[in-house]
């Protein structure tokens, strides 16, 4: 019966679909609360003046240094977690989780340093380029947020590297219950301590970023003794095997200088909207925000889901199982992420006028929203196909992709076209689509040619995690 093959994959279509949804729903729950937590960040501090978002924001981009360092060893961790898991090698997957954690906790030891010594000057030099008496404003409100931060590295590093070293496994949902109960309290705590609320004292943007680091410092103590409890199937082991922690930095390196170049480039290319004025560097900031708490985290859930889906099929010996899992995700976040590329953009306005009602910062914010709501498409098929890569340790490509998108579209573009060419703030509207437009074509290519599925079986091979004449096909 020439309809029975057809009939099988509209069937194995479906059941890889219903593996993503229960897998990624936990990780977009988790990571609308976070988004949330940032969102709230803004919102209050938009109750201040324009200034106080752009120091939030500003501040933000050093703040998420650690973020990338935390992401980028998570990255190695999970990777390891999930292909360990399906290859049943639990003792090389606890070794490398406690390996990931410990690298971690002493990474974030330079970030803290960071904060307490150069927090003012970080802030100064990014509005070198702004002729505009509210840089004062910023720098003062700005230098202190980023210092409250950057003292909670640790804790940041641990929540991401135990998160998802607990997806790696296949449980999604512990890391959920934490960080969101965490991510609620921390909302609370950004109001209650920037208003005054009841017997808390009224700190205006310090309380912002109080709230926050309390907030990871309890989720990376809630993280720690979660997993030293034994509520998870990972354990705590002491580090024997150095080609474990060889195999971390050589795939977490590039997930970290991935974002490492995005954060070099958005120096540049905040300066450039400083230049333009405080208003408009304070709607790019709004407006990418509407993206990151709608799309983003359906992107990443999705993304988390084909990662570890990738991997634990790569850990069982089933490369081809491993590539449609990848590619029928993607394919899961085009279709439901793309549904929701209109609404972005014909309500941007709305969105928008939840964090200012400033009318020159608006209508800026407004272009940026719509910019991101067309972007939005494409970044959740980047996003997805790039952890379908990380399931197989391929962290390099995305690396390639990110770095080129950013300098040479988002940075580039937004430079000749805007300053050289004079079109303005326009010209970086245009520039977040070109970037993930190239994005896309680039890691989709990789993907199609499936060199990753050897990456990562030669390097299970490597940590004894499978025998030889596994992965075979």
């Amino acid at each position: 019966m020439p309809s029975l093959p057809v009939e099988f994959a509209k069937y194995r279509f479906w059941a890889v679909w219903k593996r993503v949804l229960s897998l990624s729903w936990p990780v977009m729950v988790e990571q609308v609360l976070r988004t949330l937590m940032r969102t709230t960040d803004l919102i209050v501090a938009g109750f201040f003046s324009p200034a106080a978002v752009a120091a939030v924001g500003l501040a933000d981009i050093y703040a998420r240094f650690p973020i990338r360092f935390g992401i980028g060893i998570g990255d190695g961790a999970i990777a390891l977690s999930s292909q360990d898991t399906g290859a049943g090698a639990t003792a090389n997957r606890d070794e490398a989780v406690s390996q990931a954690l410990l690298i971690g906790i002493l990474g974030g030891i330079p970030f803290v340093l960071f904060g307490l010594l150069a927090n003012e000057y970080a802030i100064a030099v990014i509005g070198g380029l702004a002729e505009d008496g509210a840089m004062a404003e910023v720098v003062e409100y700005g230098s202190v947020y980023l210092m409250l931060i950057m003292l909670s590295a640790p804790a940041i590093h641990v929540n991401f590297i135990a998160a998802r070293s607990i997806q790696g496994t296949g449980d999604t949902r512990t890391p959920m219950y934490v960080n969101g109960v965490v991510n609620a309290f921390n909302i609370l705590a950004t109001v209650g301590l920037a208003f005054g609320v009841g017997p808390l004292p009224a700190l205006g943007v310090i309380g912002i970023a109080a709230a926050t680091a309390i907030g990871d410092t309890a989720a990376a103590v809630t993280f720690l003794a979660v997993i030293g409890m034994d509520s998870t199937d990972l354990r705590y082991v002491r580090p024997r095997q150095l080609v474990i922690a060889k195999q971390l930095v050589v795939i977490s390196w590039p997930r970290i200088a991935e974002g490492v170049s995005e954060m070099i480039a958005e120096f540049p290319f905040n300066a450039i909207l400083l230049a333009f004025g405080t208003e408009v560097n304070a709607a790019y900031h709004v407006g990418r925000r509407m993206y990151q708490q709608v799309a983003s985290p359906l992107a990443r859930g999705y993304g988390v889901a084909a990662n570890v889906l990738v991997g634990q099929a790569l850990g069982r010996g089933d490369p081809r199982e491993a590539y449609y899992v990848g590619a029928a995700a993607t394919g899961l976040s085009a279709l439901t992420i793309g549904g929701l590329c209109a609404a972005l953009f014909l309500y941007a306005d709305r969105f928008v006028r939840v964090f200012t009602r400033d009318p020159a910062t608006v209508g800026y914010a407004i272009g940026f929203a719509q910019a991101y709501a067309v972007a939005a498409f494409l970044i959740a098929i980047y996003i997805v196909l790039a952890g379908s890569l990380r399931g197989g340790s391929e962290t390099l490509t995305p690396f390639v992709a990110r770095m080129v998108g950013t300098f040479v579209f988002l940075l580039g573009f937004t430079y000749v076209a805007g300053v050289v060419l004079g079109y303005g703030v326009t010209a970086a509207y245009v520039a977040v689509v070109l970037d993930f437009a190239f994005r896309v074509g680039y890691v989709g290519i990789v993907y199609y040619r499936r060199r990753w599925v050897d990456r990562g079986t030669s390097m299970m091979y490597e940590r004894g995690s499978v025998a030889e004449s596994a992965g075979d096909d």
